[in-house]
């Protein structure tokens, strides 16, 4: 048997048929619900259920797993991992809406030396340190009123603080194409990627070009009115609950000018 099918029938044997509106059988010699009890409660037939289990149905549409998770009472992480063993790589849209856990927001706010913020999969600012704000202060961007980087980014006024602006440009549209597979049911994402076609002709066609990347770490310029030019190494760091978040932090070593111009931008209280 398959993982997928031993998934699913060590949860169809942890259902109570009573807590799902079914009667008991005193003839039941097995726990939890039959083959055909789930069927019936995800809306499917036995005998596709059945093959979904012996791992004969080969790949299941979403609609289908996201049924037999709501008949099995599977919660957001446990419902990505029946998408996961069943060759779906996409993540719940209900877990995308998550917020920041208390845990996290207590981490960002102990970083003081350098910039630290926390994004959702959109690259909506979700929460960010003091130095955050300082850098991106600098350029007129409010970061606690939680705006879009994507959407900042490429308005026209960015260019100016971005010296390497067109790479930084194509890295977030390859990286939101990838976040858009992973969250499609994401009504919110959709309607992003349309006003940014939309509204910008070059999103439009770095959007043509269907490009994917991850943009973990790397280098990003600043030209920052207050301390001039500065470059700071940047990680992406994914939140590991399914929410699609990321911390994203920028550093320079210490003994380099960046490192000195950084500690100056932080002493502006």
């Amino acid at each position: 048997m398959s993982d997928l099918g031993k998934f699913l029938q060590a949860r169809r044997a942890r259902v109570n048929p009573e807590d799902v509106g079914l009667r008991e059988d005193a003839r039941r010699r097995v726990p939890g619900l039959r083959r055909e009890e789930l069927a019936l409660l995800a809306g499917v037939s036995v005998d596709y259920y059945t093959r979904l289990e012996q791992g004969r149905a080969k790949h299941p549409s979403d609609q289908v797993l996201d049924a037999v998770a709501r008949a099995l009472g599977l919660d957001g992480t446990t419902r990505a991992h029946l998408h996961r063993l069943a060759g779906n790589a996409r993540l719940s849209p209900l877990q995308a809406g998550a917020g920041v856990r208390p845990s996290l927001q207590a981490m960002l706010e102990a970083v003081e030396a350098f910039p630290a913020l926390i994004m959702n999969h959109r690259q909506d600012v979700l929460a960010s340190n003091r130095m955050a704000r300082l850098l991106y202060g600098g350029f007129g961007w409010d970061l606690e009123a939680g705006p879009n980087f994507v959407r900042l980014l490429f308005d026209d006024d960015s260019r100016a603080h971005f010296p390497d602006w067109e790479a930084c440009t194509q890295e977030n549209a390859a990286q939101l194409r990838k976040m858009a597979a992973l969250f499609p049911d994401d009504p919110a994402m959709l309607s992003l990627i349309g006003e940014l076609s939309v509204a910008h002709r070059y999103f439009a066609e770095l959007w043509a070009r269907a490009e994917v990347r991850d943009c973990n770490i790397g280098s990003v310029r600043f030209d920052h009115p207050m301390v001039g030019l500065l470059e700071l190494y940047k990680e992406q760091f994914r939140v590991a609950d399914g929410s699609g978040q990321m911390l994203v932090t920028l550093t320079a070593a210490p003994g380099t000018d960046d490192h000195d111009r950084l500690r100056l931008l932080g002493s502006d209280r």
